[in-house]
Formats: C-alpha cells, sequence, structure tokens
C-alpha cells in the first residue's frame, strides 16, 4: 500500500477539476493510503467524501484576493494589467508560499513522507514542497502545453512573464532547489515532468496545437446513482424540463446573471434551477433575487450534481472547470458566460466542440440568453454533438484510468 497526497488551495473547485476527487476515492478504494491537504474550510467536504483530511494553516494561495481598483480611474491597458497581476499575486505570492512549503513540508516529518504528491495545477507550494522532500509529483486537471514564444507576447503579458520569472527565480534561490517542477520559457507555471493529468480529451483542446507528452487525457463518466434524491427534487415530476442557472462555488455575486437567466429559461417552459454557492449573501440582496426570479424558481445554495444533472434539459454557467466537465460528461447542452480566470477558454471550447455556446457579459445585457437556450434545446445536432462526445470522454476511462497511470508513478 502507497501513500498518495491531494494538495490543493482551500476552495471547492479545487477538489475537482473534472475528476480529482473521484481519482483519489478510486485509488482509496484500490488500498492506498489517501490524504488531502489543504487549509481547514475543506475539512467537511472531505469528510463526506471519505478522504483522510490534513490541516495545514497555510497552502500558499492568496483568497480573496486584494480588491479590484475601479476601472475607470485606469486606462484600458492599465486595467488589463492590474487583472493578469492579480491573477498572478493568488497563485505566486512571495509572502504565503513560503511558509506554506514549510507546512507541507512539516507535515511529511510528522506522518513521514508520501510516496506520490497529486497536485492542484496552480498551488506553487505543491511543487517546490515536492523537490524539497524528493517524491515525485503530478498535475491533477490540467495539460502540460508548450511553452509560448516570447516574441509572440502582448505587451502586458511580457511584462507579467518577467514578473513571474523573478519571483520564481527568487523563490529557487530561497528553497535552494532547480525548480523542477516548474516549466520554462516565458511564462513559468507548476509542471510535473512526469504526468500531467487531463479529465477532458485531445478533441477538446483541438485548437490549441500540441501538447508534452507527459499530458494523458482520460476523459470522464457518470457514476451510478445510489442515493435517493433530495425532497425538493422528488416533488418535481420527471416530464418537467430543468434549467440550471450556477456560477459555481467562487464567483457567484451576479445576481443580474442568475434572474436573466432564469425568466429566459422560463420563458421557454423550463424549470429554472438557481444555484448560489456557497458564498455568503445578504439578506437584502436575497430577497431582491427572489423577487426577480419567475415563479416556481427553486433557489439553493449548492446542489448535488448526482441527481439534478440527469434531469437537465440545458445548463447556464460561468464556464468552471468541474461544472463544464460534468455537463460534458452528462451529455448536456451548454451556454456559457465566462466570467473570470480560465473560465473563458472552457467557454470558448464549449462552442469549438459545438455542444453549446459562448456569450459575453455584453450579449447578456443585449437579451443574448433567451435566444442562445432556446438554439441549443432545439438544435438536434448541438444535441447529438453533445451525446457523442460524452460517449468519446467515457471511452477514455475517466477516474479509473487517471488512478492507474498514477499508480504508475509509484516504484
Amino acid at each position: 500500500m502507497s501513500t498518495i497526497w491531494f494538495i490543493s488551495a482551500p476552495l471547492a473547485g479545487h477538489l475537482d477539476w473534472g475528476g480529482g476527487l473521484k481519482t483519489a476515492q478510486t485509488l482509496r478504494d484500490r488500498g492506498h493510503a489517501v490524504v488531502w491537504v489543504s487549509q481547514p474550510a475543506l475539512g467537511s467536504m472531505l469528510a463526506e467524501a471519505g478522504i483522510d483530511f490534513a490541516e495545514v494553516p497555510e497552502t500558499g494561495w492568496l483568497w480573496p484576493p486584494p480588491p479590484m481598483p475601479d476601472p475607470r480611474s485606469m486606462s484600458p491597458v492599465e486595467a488589463m494589467f492590474t487583472r493578469y497581476r492579480r491573477a498572478l499575486d493568488t497563485w505566486m505570492s512571495e509572502d504565503l508560499i513560503p511558509p506554506a512549503v514549510e507546512a507541507i513540508t512539516a507535515l511529511a516529518k510528522e506522518r513521514g513522507k508520501p510516496d506520490l504528491i497529486v497536485t492542484d495545477p496552480f498551488l506553487t507550494a505543491s511543487a517546490f514542497a515536492a523537490e524539497l522532500l524528493d517524491v515525485p509529483m503530478a498535475v491533477m486537471g490540467w495539460p502540460a502545453g508548450q511553452p509560448l514564444d516570447e516574441d509572440k507576447l502582448y505587451a502586458v503579458q511580457s511584462d507579467l512573464s518577467r514578473i513571474s520569472q523573478e519571483r520564481i527565480q527568487r523563490l529557487k534561490e530561497r528553497f535552494g532547489v532547480r525548480g523542477i517542477n516548474f516549466s520554462e520559457g516565458a511564462t513559468p507555471s507548476v509542471q510535473s515532468p512526469l504526468l500531467h493529468v487531463s479529465y477532458f480529451s485531445q478533441y477538446w483542446h483541438q485548437a490549441e496545437g500540441e501538447f508534452l507528452p507527459q499530458t494523458q487525457f482520460v476523459g470522464g463518466s457518470v457514476a451510478p446513482v445510489t442515493t435517493p434524491p433530495p425532497a425538493w427534487l422528488a416533488q418535481i415530476p420527471d416530464e418537467v424540463p430543468l434549467a440550471l442557472i450556477t456560477l459555481g462555488s467562487t464567483f457567484t455575486g451576479d445576481l443580474g446573471f442568475f434572474s436573466w437567466a432564469a425568466q429566459a429559461a422560463a420563458r421557454l417552459r423550463l424549470l429554472p434551477i438557481v444555484v448560489l454557492g456557497k458564498n455568503p449573501l445578504e439578506p437584502t440582496e436575497k430577497d431582491k433575487l427572489k423577487a426577480a426570479l419567475p415563479a416556481g424558481t427553486r433557489l439553493l445554495n449548492w446542489l448535488d450534481y448526482d441527481h439534478v444533472f440527469p434531469r437537465l434539459k440545458v445548463i447556464i454557467h460561468h464556464g468552471g472547470m468541474g461544472t463544464t466537465h460534468r455537463a460534458v460528461i452528462q451529455g448536456i447542452p451548454q451556454v456559457v458566460v465566462p466570467h473570470a480566470a480560465d473560465q473563458r477558454g472552457q467557454a470558448r471550447r464549449v462552442a469549438q466542440a459545438k455542444v453549446g455556446l459562448n456569450l459575453s457579459a455584453h450579449d447578456v445585457k443585449n437579451g443574448a440568453l433567451l435566444p442562445a437556450i432556446r438554439a441549443v434545446t432545439s438544435d438536434e445536432t448541438v444535441i447529438e454533438n453533445a451525446r457523442q462526445l460524452a460517449a468519446d470522454f467515457a471511452a477514455l476511462g475517466g477516474a479509473p484510468q487517471a488512478a492507474t497511470l498514477l499508480e504508475g508513478l509509484i516504484g
């Protein structure tokens, strides 16, 4: 039996990446000692999943990021640079990474070194800690791409490239390591030389060129449901078509999106299910949202995907990786309105795969949600593409195949 650590930022979405938690559960079921390492916020979720949880005081992830200055006070270039800089500060904070590395290595001294570390793709501290501990490291949920050509970067990207390279170099010198778990080139990132497991497919990334050979695409499939449905769902007749509307667990403050999407779905005779996420919402704001939702809308803070997704006709969402992945493996047409980070890439891939539409905030404000929902729920080509893509993902093996690949790294 081997000991395998999964290390992630303390956000619910970082448990997943399309199959990270399912892979951990598969390895546990195969007899490995699986431990999830993160900050206290994830403890209850890991307990529910039956995964041993090891709490550390710091993971090196800056959250929430500092407030964004008013873009109207800056030029467009300054505003863009500020957004990029805030994203970089989130995963490469020189103040937070050293105590996080110390916490992970201290845990290894206390519990004994793991045989393998599987990391969140944006957790810089994991990459340094794995090298210090001389433990092999794999990345869950993100492919390893070819390095970007520095000559083709925009000016803003070049500035961020210089800053990130300087930070990585200072951290390498601080820890006295070579940085074997980071990519080289203009835009350094966490990169395993051994294995990157992506829970999507190569076709999904069709417009993005070649990936490095350590990238393995495992797709995913829907596991059988073994628990009874929640009471609120059981009360809805099976023949009623459902539309899920969500912004995931992090970027959940766009109340206009929820109300506009629900109104559009209801006009198309779909029952809206609006999921707010676990971020707190002031009672007065929630009351305003309730008043703006069509009659019959189910308003929830959290959702059991396993029971709801098989009953969906469409999902209108933000493009979070876990949500997008579940919609793909369930064969559900999608309307994606990205709000931040990698969501724009997922939205673009949904459109490229012809399993849904990619809308901007401008599109939404100009009334595009209703025709978009109508299109993806009535176009037989989109519906068939969604079904075929789900079958293609299932054929790649999913979490069991990911677990097998990870086992191959253990001596």
